[in-house]
């Protein structure tokens, strides 16, 4: 009986271990203590491991903007393009939270830009961070890249009432502000439902018109 016990006691001990380095590895690199998941990944901790919501230790440290982590991370070759279960990436994180470096450093590693769905444009757009917009423009994204429901970086923009992310998509005729949703709304009619006045009126004058929602309601 007691070799029995003794036994499972030594098949039980590998797996608390394993779950021991799990939560010690998450919670470390939620820290941004880097030694600690260095030390980690020399006793053989899997860099590219994932949280409960399939986010990716890459994704963790890009989210919190912690770019000492995400340097160590991506020396250790962590994938640069994983993406969780809802389809968000490294980068789509980063940029959403405005953590500018982190995106740069993400880019230069070959992160994509664009993607179908929601972009890290579109996500840099929606809260409003400027230099996050200036710098993937210049990368490559998409300026006029579209969600599923037709939604552009302009659009949701506009909607937050972000006029200096508004102004910098219009730059140089960048962004088309007569695209349409899949309910037929152009940017201004968001802004003129959102009464955002002043990027209403620099809709206008980057040739923005309504869409067809807004004249069948006007029908």
């Amino acid at each position: 009986m007691k070799k029995t016990i003794a036994i499972a006691l030594l098949s039980v001990l590998p797996l608390c271990a394993a779950a021991n380095t799990y939560d010690d590895l998450l919670s470390a690199v939620k820290m941004g203590d880097t030694a600690s998941v260095a030390s980690l990944f020399k006793r053989g901790a899997d860099v590219n491991t994932t949280d409960q919501e399939g986010n990716s230790l890459l994704m963790l440290a890009s989210r919190d903007g912690r770019l000492d982590m995400v340097e160590l991370l991506l020396a250790q070759r962590a994938k640069v393009n994983f993406r969780n279960s809802s389809g968000d990436t490294a980068l789509r994180l980063a940029a959403f939270n405005g953590h500018l470096k982190v995106v740069e450093r993400l880019a230069a590693a070959g992160a994509h830009v664009n993607m179908s769905g929601w972009t890290p444009l579109s996500y840099a757009a929606f809260n409003g961070h400027a230099d996050v917009v200036r710098f993937l423009m210049r990368a490559g994204a998409d300026v006029n890249a579209a969600s599923e429901n037709g939604m552009t970086p302009l659009m949701v923009a506009t909607r937050g009432g972000h006029v200096a992310v508004v102004r910098t998509l219009l730059e140089a005729g960048a962004a088309d502000p007569n695209l349409q949703t899949e309910n037929g709304e152009t940017a201004l009619d968001i802004a003129v439902k959102t009464q955002n006045l002043e990027i209403a009126e620099l809709l206008r004058r980057a040739g923005g018109h309504a869409g067809q929602a807004l004249k069948l309601e006007v029908k």
